[in-house]
């Protein structure tokens, strides 16, 4: 029997860390070819080693200037890393040609619209890309995931706090009310300093130093209610406060579910090896143990747990993961396989990076 070619594949906004972490995986994915790299006009003609000195000698591609009618000629499927706001001129190109998309900005991952321009503060142009987008999280869309040819690729916290929540919700042992949700991140997770000149992400800042930022406006908090919202089928409201921690990568999540009945931490655990039975990157850990974000970087595994606080009538949901991993680029090449047929492991098998 013949061959399948390889996957033409291409990345635009290439050049950040999301983006150079696309590259990383997709040049040891066995069933991909990488076509085309875009990124902004300033790195427009240099070569990708250049940009990114750890692929130096391992991908022979000038990057080049994004351009939506390009990427339709030189890839069938195309990753987006591009700021929100600017994706959805190049999707709705894409999906006129198409193309399939995996998009890991935020402008595919709201339903509505009007809820999108409310927390992004840009206009939306691409209404019918928008209704036709899958969220990405494969633990809870897998089927939708398969079917569609534009995945809306997650935001980070969520992934984290939605895989540490879920589970009791749908089991009616968790209630949706008055959910809270602690979320810290490293600060790989806020872009590189090229794309956001912030001080606060300078080394003499951010070392030795946490901080809470967005306090009740983070705009992963919608996503997180969408989806959990769309569980209940009712509207369900969180308090979301996200950290920067002084740690390259990596989510720790910490989320405050109260119990809609008495239940210990064994019952509680045993619904989610339940949940995520032959899930291939959830890991629920046992009794005692507690995640670390160590645990899971470089990877797309998410390591969850729950503990049982029985005297405020409260579960404490953790779980950690690599925001450039399962909260990013792996958890798009899952989608991509997802949407092409192949085994969600293809590409994504090697363990985490320890220490």
């Amino acid at each position: 029997m013949a061959e399948t070619a390889p996957l033409k594949v291409a990345v635009a906004g290439a050049t950040g860390y999301t983006g150079a972490e696309l590259l990383r995986l997709l040049l040891v994915h066995p069933k991909v070819r990488l076509t085309a790299v875009m990124a902004s006009e300033r790195s427009a003609g240099v070569p990708v080693g250049r940009l990114i000195p750890s692929l130096r000698g391992r991908l022979a591609l000038t990057v080049e200037k994004v351009d939506a009618e390009r990427l339709a000629a030189q890839a069938d499927c195309v990753l987006l890393a591009l700021p929100y706001g600017e994706t959805h001129r190049v999707v709705s190109v894409l999906r006129r040609h198409g193309r399939r998309v995996v998009d890991l900005s935020s402008d595919y991952r709201l339903r509505n619209a009007a809820e999108f321009e409310a927390w992004y503060k840009t206009t939306h142009t691409d209404p019918e890309g928008l209704a036709e987008a899958v969220y990405g999280l494969p633990e809870l869309y897998r089927k939708e995931i398969a079917a569609t040819r534009l995945v809306a690729n997650p935001g980070c916290y969520p992934v984290g706090a939605l895989l540490a929540i879920v589970p009791l919700i749908k089991a009616g042992l968790g209630r949706p009310e008055g959910i809270v949700i602690d979320g810290k991140s490293g600060v790989t997770g806020a872009g590189s300093m090229s794309q956001k000149p912030d001080p606060m992400y300078l080394y003499a800042e951010q070392n030795e130093n946490i901080l809470a930022y967005s306090v009740g406006k983070h705009r992963h908090t919608p996503e997180i209610e969408q989806a959990l919202s769309g569980i209940v089928g009712a509207p369900v409201q969180v308090t979301f406060t996200p950290h920067l921690i002084p740690a390259n990568r990596g989510i720790f999540t910490t989320a405050y579910v109260p119990l809609a009945r008495p239940a210990s931490t064994a019952d509680c655990l045993q619904v989610y090896r339940e949940a995520y039975a032959g899930e291939p990157f959830v890991r629920v850990l046992d009794e005692g143990e507690l995640p670390r974000t160590r645990a899971v970087v470089g990877s797309n595994l998410c390591d969850v747990t729950v503990v049982v606080d029985e005297r405020n009538g409260r579960a404490i949901c953790l779980s950690t993961l690599d925001n450039l991993g399962k909260g990013g680029a792996a958890n798009a090449i899952q989608n991509l396989n997802i949407m092409h047929g192949w085994d969600e492991r293809t590409g994504l098998d090697a363990p985490p990076v320890y220490p």
